[in-house]
């Protein structure tokens, strides 16, 4: 044996083999991405106990749930309406998470992006009905995004911290909203007027009659277009890469050139364009008008949706769909349990989907 052999000693770790180290991370890869699906079978296993303690089954409860959100055409289109305000919110938190920026203000963004969408449809009343549909998707985007702007900017100008200017941006906006409305509402009502005829979004049931009566419209594939849109965006283009960067070492990213605070505040705009676009599904696509109140929290459950999707587009649909489902489900099974499983039932799968996490990553580590 070589001197530089006996050195090196027996205790020296073999090489592992290239297949071994390719085998350990698909298993790694596979553990990290299995930890949404952990957290949804260990909060339904929670919420089943809750459901026993209330003197029900839980495989009944949760076998009616699946049947009525999936078991019949309205109850799909049920889901699939209810998904797609989520999908929207889901990717401009998604987006602002991969920049490394958290934008808690999807909600008044959303709520925005609705009100620009009536007013435009409104003020262009005269126009041919497919540019004021169109103006009107582009009205929601615009709010949307200026609102996402605005922390964007006091973030790179003045340090800023973007959670706390975020959450404040949507009583800020609630309350703008409201204090407009003296003007622009109905006599009476908190709501505005009709949107001329011919500029809404279409409802899926117009084509697919096994769907009728259902709200679902063409704003969710307007949702779906965006998140592969993002995908794209994200991991095929210079500009996300840069995006990317900035979430992952910021400093790292400075030190290469690029340009911090402008980085956050595009990503801020983008995540607040795709809020608002959210408003579109009701205000377009379902009733037609602005009325307060109508987002009712979805852009504060796209937080959720964009940690069970891991922040990656296609993901967020996949658990923008589960929410939609459980909302639904939830409707139908009042008479049954209280109503606030469901958002207890929400509340686990967050909880547990932030432990998990930590969790999964330490097995993946060990495996690598």
């Amino acid at each position: 044996m070589s001197p530089g052999a006996s050195a090196l000693g027996a205790d020296a770790a073999p090489a592992r083999p290239p297949e071994s180290t390719g085998s350990r991370a698909r298993a790694a890869a596979l553990v990290r991405y299995s930890a949404p699906f952990v957290a949804i079978l260990l909060a339904l296993l929670a919420g089943a106990t809750l459901i026993a303690a209330v003197g029900q089954n839980p495989l009944a409860i949760y076998g009616l749930m699946f049947r009525e959100a999936f078991g019949t055409g309205y109850g799909i289109g049920q889901t699939l309406f209810k998904a797609t305000p989520l999908v929207f919110t889901g990717l401009a938190v998604a987006l602002g998470f991969r920049a490394g920026v958290f934008n808690i203000g999807a909600e008044g963004q959303l709520y925005l992006g609705g009100f620009a969408a009536a007013l435009a449809a409104h003020r262009l009343a005269h126009a041919p009905a497919p540019l004021t549909l169109v103006a009107a998707v582009l009205a929601a985007a615009l709010l949307g995004g200026v609102w996402g702007a605005i922390p964007g900017v006091l973030k790179a100008r003045f340090g800023a911290h973007e959670v706390i200017n975020t959450i404040m941006l949507n009583f800020v906006a609630f309350a703008l909203v409201a204090f407009a409305g003296r003007w622009v509402f109905e006599p009476a009502t908190v709501r505005t007027a009709q949107i001329p005829a011919g500029t809404d979004l279409p409802r899926f049931d117009t084509w697919l009659p096994a769907l009728h009566g259902s709200p679902a419209n063409v704003s969710l594939l307007i949702a779906v277009a965006l998140a592969v849109a993002t995908g794209v965006l994200l991991d095929r283009t210079r500009r996300g890469y840069e995006l990317r960067a900035v979430g992952f070492n910021a400093a790292a990213a400075e030190y290469g050139g690029i340009a911090i605070g402008r980085t956050q505040t595009l990503a801020l705009t983008l995540s607040g364009a795709l809020a608002g676009l959210g408003g579109v599904n009701f205000v377009l696509g379902y009733k037609h008008f602005f009325e307060l109140g109508f987002s009712a929290g979805a852009g504060f459950l796209g937080i959720a949706v964009a940690l069970i999707g891991r922040n990656r587009p296609l993901g967020v649909v996949a658990a923008a769909l589960f929410f939609g489902a459980l909302s639904y489900g939830g409707l139908v099974i009042n008479q049954q349990v209280p109503k606030e499983l469901v958002e207890m039932l929400t509340a686990l799968v967050i909880v547990f989907t932030i432990c998990t996490q930590q969790v999964m990553e330490r097995i993946a580590r060990g495996l690598l």
